[in-house]
Parts: structure tokens; sequence; C-alpha cells
């Protein structure tokens, strides 16, 4: 797609070189602590008159889950009576990079998921730091995978695929998609944590590694909802767990894995992020009208219709969960030696 933009407006009524990984943990509670003492303080800008001009959020390309949060976000941002453009940019480092550079002014947001907090423990280099260059907004939405198997391997529970994998070190074999995907992070961190030999089969798209896993080619996959839940109701996919902390109404009735592994937890989580240093009161000011429209049953509604789980959260939960997958995945990153030329 090159560096092509993308501008689609919504209108409403009237560099540092990153840190390693350990330091990085370290960097992100030291600025929680620093964030909270801003917003305690109230800032020293008053967020009364904002916005006076169009706001931009900035997201990967069109189509995927980054997009969809990011067009949910503009149109809850419209009840503040200004336009707001969401301007897509390739994945990657791309829509982080525009966002550090930007004037913390509240004017410039970023739509983005895990790629963001997890690109240094995958690479040596990119263009900001996670931790220092970007404030949470509100956690929008969870999206959890689920672990399916082709209906002829013998395992109909989490625990039991555990057995079969290590009765079987190496012969077992999961579908993933890109390095540092949620796909493959999930497969890596059921690998890690059950301590099991599951061979990594990398396909350049979820669709082909689903297809392999319906047709018994490959034995497993961590897919999303939207994929695997009309193959899960016909019986071409068995699922045997969900990879979110609590059960989800996203696949009601499915266990979760933490009650096989405790610790673990996996998928996408979308969140909403301005250049840091931007004025307490216009953060506020932003959480409020996000969550506000997050809330509403029709956004709720809209959400799970494709697999996801709307949050609409304090920056501080949003902060959490970035801690939270440092610690766990950054550890798992670090212990087996993935690299994004892996």
């Amino acid at each position: 797609m090159g560096d092509e933009t993308f501008l689609v407006p919504i209108f409403c009524s009237p560099a540092p070189s990153p840190q390693p990984p350990v330091s990085l943990l370290q960097r992100f509670t030291s600025s929680l602590l620093l964030t909270g003492a801003t917003v305690l303080s109230g800032g020293v800008v008053s967020g009364q008159d904002f916005p006076t001009k169009p706001i931009r959020i900035v997201s990967a390309e069109p189509g995927g889950g980054n997009d969809f949060a990011a067009r949910v976000v503009a149109q809850g941002l419209g009840s503040l009576g200004q336009p707001v453009i969401v301007e897509n940019r390739p994945g990657g480092v791309i829509p982080g990079a525009i966002v550090a550079k930007a004037a913390p002014d509240g004017y410039t947001l970023l739509a983005y998921g895990v790629a963001l907090w997890m690109a240094p423990f995958l690479n040596n280099d990119i263009p900001y730091n996670p931790v220092r260059d970007f404030a949470p907004v509100t956690l929008v939405a969870n999206s959890p995978s689920v672990l399916v198997v082709y209906p002829a391997v013998a395992a109909k529970s989490a625990k039991e695929l555990i057995a079969l994998a290590k009765a079987n070190p190496g012969q077992l074999n999961y579908a993933s998609t890109s390095t540092g995907s949620p796909a493959h992070l999930a497969g890596e961190l059921f690998k890690f944590l059950a301590g099991v030999d599951i061979v990594r089969i990398s396909y350049k798209g979820a669709a082909a590694g689903l297809i392999d896993v319906m047709s018994g080619r490959v034995h497993l996959q961590f897919g999303t909802a939207t994929a695997s839940t009309p193959h899960m109701k016909s019986g071409k996919l068995r699922a045997l767990a969900v990879t979110s902390a609590k059960p989800t109404a996203v696949f009601p009735g499915l266990p979760t894995l933490a009650s096989t592994l405790p610790g673990y937890e996996a998928g996408s989580i979308y969140g909403v992020f301005v250049p840091a240093r931007t004025p307490a009161t216009i953060v506020a000011r932003l959480n409020r009208e996000i969550v506000r429209h997050l809330h509403t049953e029709e956004v709720k509604e809209r959400f799970l219709s494709v697999g996801v789980d709307v949050v609409g959260s304090p920056a501080s939960e949003l902060a959490a969960a970035i801690r939270s997958d440092m610690e766990r995945l950054g550890k798992m990153i670090k212990d087996t030696g993935i690299r994004a030329d892996n």
C-alpha cells in the first residue's frame, strides 16, 4: 500500500532510541505515576475551549480492527462539534511514529493496539518510545481469540490438548499469522506456559491458515470470533477455550484457557492515545466523550457483532492493560528469543 494516505472525514454537528524491554517496564511505571500526578493537579491548560479545529485520528490501514475502533471513536467525538478525520496509514510502526511527533494539543490521536507497545520486544529499532511518547486516553475494546482444533484431534478440552502435546512433542502444529501478531503471541504464550512443543506454521493471512485447520493439514489455531464462529457452529472446527482472562459474551459458554493455565491471557486490545504532555484537562475531555459513546447500547451491539467486547475505561485501565501485556508477553518473548524477523 506504500505510504498512501486515506482521509475519511466524519462531519459532526454545529526520537530517541527505544529502551530495552526491562527498562521499558520500569519507565512505564514511572510514567504512570507522573501521569496520575498531572491529572490530580488538574493540568495547566483548560480544556473548556477545546476543540476549535478539526481532530484527526491516526490508525492502521482500512478494514482491520484498529480502523474499526478508530471510526467508532470518531463518531463519539462528533459531540465536540468539530470535524473528526480518520487518517489511515500502513500498519507497523508508521501510525505511532506520526502521532509521537505531533503537537501535544489534543488534535492528533492514535487508535492502535498491541503492536504499539510490543514493538520494542520484537525489534531493535523503532522510531518512537511507546512509554515515553504517548499518554493513554481510554481502552476502547478487547477482542479475545478462541483456541480451535480440527475435529479429529483427540482433545476435547485445553487440558486434553496439553496432555496430547506432551505425549507427542513436535507432532502437533498450529496456524499462525505474522510474527508478533495477536494470533502468533497467543500460540507462543500457550506453548510457553504449558511447556509443550507445538510447531508453528506461518501464513501471510489468517484465512489461509483457517482453511488448513478445517482440512486437517494443520491441527489448531488461535482464531478470531468473526472467522471462527461460523465453522464452530457447522462442526468444521472444535472450540476448546477462549483466550480472555474471564468468560466473555463473544464466546458464550466456553471456558477460559486461564482456568487450565493460570495467568494465561491473550487477544487484541484497542486503545486511544495522544502525544505525551497533552494537558490533562484535554485528555479527560476526550476520555469523557469517547467513553460516553462506547457505553451506548448501539455501540456495544456493533462491537459484539464482530466479536469484540467493548470496554470504554479510565485512562488508567488502558495503562494497566499495557503493563500486563508487557510483563506477561514480554517475558515470554525474551525467554524464547522471538524476533520480528523470525
